[in-house]
């Protein structure tokens, strides 16, 4: 039976809610979910809940295991470096296909990076999460390849717990406006080439960030959610 309005838009929140959770480092990589908890600590029953964690279990965000539930998705660095080749790989070639942008697009563009430099003046870092991704996606979708976006939306899924570590660094929000700007500028001049070289630079801060945070470590540490 279709489900009604309100319960499809009680997943999707629930969804979002759980997201901003593990990008906000709430909810850390290899913690678990348990349901019931889940349900009391957003006001929802437990339907929507148990729905939203199947969906983001099924876009590699969580991971479950039977007679255990759910957790959010453990990295190990080879996995993370993984991710970020793939994202490297496919990335040069969406890039590869961009059209010429419009003014309007580019205007566009700028206008996500400002929200994105007013976000990380207050140090917003769900926002400045959302609005990154709004800001690359969009670029990406010009290209025309569908099916190779899609896949890459699940790859910066996988990561999501991730991205967020060096956002907290103010240094770094800094960083991202200012090469945001100049990707612009590329765009701007029609520069595949630069815009292939310059988000190649953009995407490298992450994995060398998270080396710096786990020095000599091959996995993150995890923590176990307390007992409800």
């Amino acid at each position: 039976m279709a489900k009604s309005t309100s319960d499809a838009g009680s997943v999707r929140w629930a969804v979002a809610r759980i997201r901003e959770m593990i990008t906000v480092m709430e909810l850390l990589p290899g913690q678990q979910i348990r349901q019931e908890d889940m349900a009391s600590r957003l006001s929802v029953s437990r339907a929507p809940v148990r729905e939203a964690l199947g969906i983001l279990q099924s876009e590699g965000v969580l991971d479950y295991q039977r007679n255990v539930g759910y957790s959010v998705k453990r990295l190990t660095v080879q996995d993370l470096e993984q991710a970020y080749l793939m994202r490297r790989v496919l990335e040069r070639e969406v890039i590869s296909a961009l059209p010429e942008l419009t003014a309007e697009q580019l205007d566009e563009l700028e206008d996500i990076n400002v929200r994105i430099k007013q976000a990380g003046d207050d140090a917003d870092v769900l926002t400045i999460q959302r609005l990154n991704n709004d800001f690359h996606f969009y670029i990406f979708r010009t290209s025309g390849l569908d099916l190779i976006v899609d896949e890459l939306r699940r790859i910066w899924s996988l990561t999501e717990a991730y991205r967020s570590v060096y956002l907290y660094e103010a240094e770094a929000r800094e960083r991202i406006v200012h090469e945001h700007a100049s990707i612009v500028d590329a765009l701007r001049r029609g520069d595949r080439a630069a815009v292939v070289e310059l988000s190649d630079q953009h995407r490298s801060q992450v994995p060398s960030r998270l080396a710096a945070v786990f020095p000599g470590e091959r996995r993150p540490p995890a923590r176990v959610a307390e007992e409800g």
